[in-house]
C-alpha cells in the first residue's frame, strides 16, 4: 500500500495512507486547492514542485503557519486577510 507525506498541524512530515486533500508552498506558507490555477502554472514553470507539501485539511494548514491562497481559496483568503489586519490595529 503506497503512502504519502503529509504536514502536521505542527509542520512537521509524517507518513498517511491516505493522499493529502491539499497543496501547499513550503517558501510562501500558503496552501490551497490540488487544481488550483496558480499553483499548477507554478509547477509547470518548475522549481514550485521541490517546495510542494500536502495536508489532510484546512484546520491542519492553518495549524502549521499557512495561510489560504487568495486565487483557488478566496473567500478563505479575505477571512485570513481581514483577521491579520485587526491583529495589526
Amino acid at each position: 500500500m503506497p503512502t504519502y507525506t503529509l504536514i502536521g498541524t505542527d509542520g512537521v512530515p509524517y507518513e498517511s495512507e491516505a493522499p493529502g486533500r491539499l497543496g501547499g508552498h513550503r517558501a510562501s506558507r500558503i496552501y490551497g486547492r490540488l487544481n488550483c490555477p496558480s499553483a499548477l502554472r507554478a509547477i509547470g514553470g518548475g522549481g514550485y514542485a521541490a517546495q510542494r507539501v500536502f495536508f489532510a485539511d484546512e484546520v491542519t494548514a492553518i495549524s502549521a503557519g499557512y495561510r489560504p491562497c487568495a486565487v483557488c481559496l478566496p473567500q478563505g483568503y479575505r477571512t485570513w486577510r481581514d483577521s491579520a489586519d485587526a491583529t495589526r490595529e
